[in-house]
């Protein structure tokens, strides 16, 4: 009989792994939010905006399990320190290999593990960017632009991570798609409208999985499409003549003309 791991691992659609997640939320207790499928869907967009030379599978699994023993008590210091390290001895037990168990323990940096999997730098600037831009019982979320800032000058000010200036380019990009339906509002503006507008759980995901992602995919699509016909243009103009064919034939034939004048004079 497989193990749990091999059995979502083999798993290949994202919305049957978010199903088997939820039902083992429900019998082991784990933590599992609509947080955690927002997540899930920016680093989805991430991989496929990034071309990475990851697992992409492997990724969207560990994003779904890392945060397992998380708790909601953010008052609870040695919880928030050591939540990663038991998620991953968790995750060990139901049958994920040591390096995937890593990967997950490295979402954050409190178990001070090194080297880092460079899986991990990816969790590690989805979770945190992610979760800023939700709101808490502290605060409101804050917008993509003052995260990333939060991100980049205090979150990871002393901290090396490899994809960070490649995931700022993401959230540059992605905040140029707009999927207003009155009014126009950017890609992640509306994930988070999403989340904040759907309480359970279950609905939350359905509208990810089956409304939002095919909206924004096409989008995005039609977006590269654009941006690849607008370098072409350039590259079209950069190489079209100065002059239309009918003037290069006048000034040819004026250069030719000269020619042969101080050639006569020269004889």
């Amino acid at each position: 009989m497989n193990t749990f791991a091999e059995y979502i691992l083999e798993e290949k659609e994202l919305d049957s792994k978010m199903e088997i997640v939820y039902y083992l939320s429900k019998k082991s207790k784990i933590f599992f939010d609509k947080s955690v499928v927002f997540k899930v869907e920016l680093a989805r967009l991430f991989i496929n905006y990034a071309q990475i030379d990851v697992d992409k599978n492997l990724i969207l699994t560990a994003c779904l399990l890392c945060n397992c023993k998380k708790t909601n008590n953010a008052q609870n210091i040695d919880k928030i320190h050591s939540y990663a390290k038991e998620g991953a001895s968790y995750l060990s037990e139901i049958g994920f290999g040591k390096r995937f168990c890593k990967i997950c323990e490295e979402v954050n940096r409190y178990s001070q593990s090194s080297p880092r999997e460079k899986e991990s730098d990816i969790l590690e600037l989805i979770d945190q960017f992610g979760g800023m831009l939700l709101d808490r019982p502290e605060r409101i979320g804050f917008k993509a632009d003052e995260a990333l800032v939060l991100l980049e000058h205090r979150n990871l000010k002393a901290q090396y991570n490899r994809y960070l200036h490649t995931f700022i380019e993401f959230v540059n990009f992605i905040e140029k798609i707009q999927m207003g339906e009155v009014t126009n509002m950017t890609a992640l503006r509306r994930l988070v409208k999403i989340y904040n507008e759907t309480e359970d759980l279950t609905k939350f995901i359905q509208k990810v999985i089956y409304e939002f992602e095919p909206k924004v995919d096409q989008l995005i699509a039609q977006q590269n499409e654009e941006i690849t016909e607008e370098m072409f243009q350039k590259v079209e103009g950069a190489n079209r003549p100065l002059f239309s064919e009918e003037t290069t034939k006048k000034i040819m034939a004026h250069i030719q003309e000269n020619a042969k004048i101080e050639t006569s004079h020269a004889e």
